[in-house]
């Protein structure tokens, strides 16, 4: 189970189902298109910053802080819903996204197609 802030409603945390380090993956869409911006990670404490500020809040793995998307960049995520899966260990924020959600400064961070190929075993290609 996440890690649970004291601000965080019980009735929330009692049904997320985090990883062993506490996260939780999080799919980012946007509320205009429908498109998958990117996937980010939360804990407990980023979830209850995201739901009391409605800027969306991360947990950066690799740099070991929370972040809010656009506090650097000016690429923000303006938080219109939050949703949680039918398991409890994977959050959608449906979001309206000001400037590119990707750090490559691509509109997504979904770019890279590969093939499909039933049948083909082991074989794929990128585009």
């Amino acid at each position: 189970m996440v890690a649970v802030t004291q601000a965080l409603d019980p009735r929330i945390a009692d049904r997320l189902r985090a990883d062993d380090r506490g996260l939780l993956p999080v799919v980012v869409q946007s509320v205009e298109s429908g498109e998958v911006l990117m996937l980010a990670w939360m804990d407990g404490e980023a979830l209850n910053r995201t739901l009391r500020s409605g800027r969306a809040t991360y947990w950066s793995r690799s740099r070991s802080e929370y972040w809010v998307k656009g506090e650097t960049s000016g690429n923000t995520q303006k938080v219109c819903q939050v949703l949680l899966d039918c398991d409890g260990d994977t959050i959608l924020l449906r979001v309206e996204q000001t400037g590119p959600a990707c750090h490559t400064g691509a509109p997504t961070c979904f770019g890279t197609e590969l093939t499909v190929e039933p049948g083909a075993a082991g074989s794929s290609e990128l585009q």
